[in-house]
């Protein structure tokens, strides 16, 4: 099996900055994507942003500029700086990987959620 373990998130004042970590360990072969997404109360999961093993990053346009992802592979982790937060960024953060546990199988696998809340 394989486990995400998010953490660094809290409660932050607007205009601050916080980071959030993800590290999956377990039975791991190779990982393939990397990504956050969060989930504001009342509201649909939305992706805040991806890397590829390769390192190719996207950001969804409410957090570019404000937001960097990035990521470790010899250390499995996968990394969230987060700047300039804003109010509307409060929301659960979840971690989510695809992970090949052998060669040429991949499966999806989410972290626990982290909480991230900013004030105004």
């Amino acid at each position: 099996q394989v486990q995400l373990v998010e953490s660094g998130g809290g409660l932050v004042q607007a205009g601050g900055s916080l980071r959030l970590s993800c590290a999956a360990s377990g039975s791991i072969f190779s990982i393939n994507l990397m990504r956050w997404y969060r989930q504001a109360p009342g509201k649909e999961r939305d992706l805040v942003a991806h890397i590829t093993s390769d390192g190719s990053a996207y950001h969804a346009d409410s957090v570019k500029g404000r937001f960097t992802i990035s990521r470790d592979g010899a250390k499995n982790t996968v990394y969230l700086q987060m700047n300039s937060l804003k109010p509307e960024d409060t929301a659960v953060y979840y971690c989510n990987a695809v992970v090949a546990q052998v060669v040429g199988r991949y499966s999806m696998y989410w972290g626990q959620g982290t909480q991230v809340t900013v004030s105004s």
